[in-house]
């Protein structure tokens, strides 16, 4: 008669324990998957975005890799699968392409920080 509530309370234990760790793993993965943007638009109004082919030249030549490469209005987004590749980015694009361009890291699950740069991009225009 022990040998059953024995059996069962490990059984409920066991149980838990599996959950526990299946949500660890999910989590786990979810935070491995962290995809990154990275930014390019003109300083002047008006003016062009660089040419995506030009990008792509220099990122290749300095061995980064990106996901893609899309214009978007008056923005060049790229995708990056992480972080360090975006900011690798940041700085071979900050050296290589000429003056008058802003290259920014953009977060793809926030959506308040792109409110806040679009608020922040247009703020010169109301005085």
């Amino acid at each position: 008669m022990v040998s059953p509530r024995i059996s069962l309370r490990r059984l409920s234990y066991a149980m838990v324990v599996l959950m526990m760790f299946s949500a660890l793993i999910v989590v786990w993965s979810a935070l491995q998957h962290q995809e990154s943007t990275l930014a390019i638009r003109p300083v002047k109004q008006g003016a062009s975005v660089p040419d995506g082919f030009s990008v792509w030249h220099h990122l290749d030549a300095n061995g980064i890799r990106f996901k893609s490469i899309t214009p978007q209005d008056d923005v060049l987004l790229i995708k990056f699968d992480s972080s360090a590749q975006s900011a690798a980015a940041k700085a071979v694009l900050d050296r290589t392409l000429p003056q008058g361009y802003i290259i920014a890291q953009q977060d793809d699950d926030s959506h308040v920080a792109s409110w806040m740069s679009r608020l922040r991009d247009t703020s010169h225009r109301f005085g």
